[in-house]
């Protein structure tokens, strides 16, 4: 069920429909509303439409290098497993 929550971010309200829970929801309206802020002291600017793509560039640069990140932790557990089960089985045949 899709969870109502009204939040603040660059000082506009903003009514959000979501699955996750409440606050869950308030928790990501507030880390977008800091880098905003963040980026506001940085460049001096008020246009809030700049800042809020600089801060989608930034957090995107984020989710890519988790991801890049999550891609190279599964490839390891994957060849590691592959290498254990390997052992196992050479062990298993003597």
């Amino acid at each position: 069920m899709k969870t109502p929550v009204t939040v603040q971010i660059a000082g506009q309200r903003f009514a959000l429909r979501g699955d996750e829970d409440e606050r869950a929801m308030r928790d990501m309206a507030g880390y977008v509303d800091s880098r905003m802020k963040e980026l506001q002291k940085q460049s001096r600017t008020a246009d809030t439409q700049s800042l809020a793509v600089l801060a989608a560039l930034q957090i995107t640069e984020e989710l890519f290098k988790e991801r890049r990140a999550s891609a190279d932790l599964k490839r390891r557990i994957r060849e590691r497993s592959r290498a254990l089960l390997h052992l196992v089985e050479s062990r298993a045949r003597v």
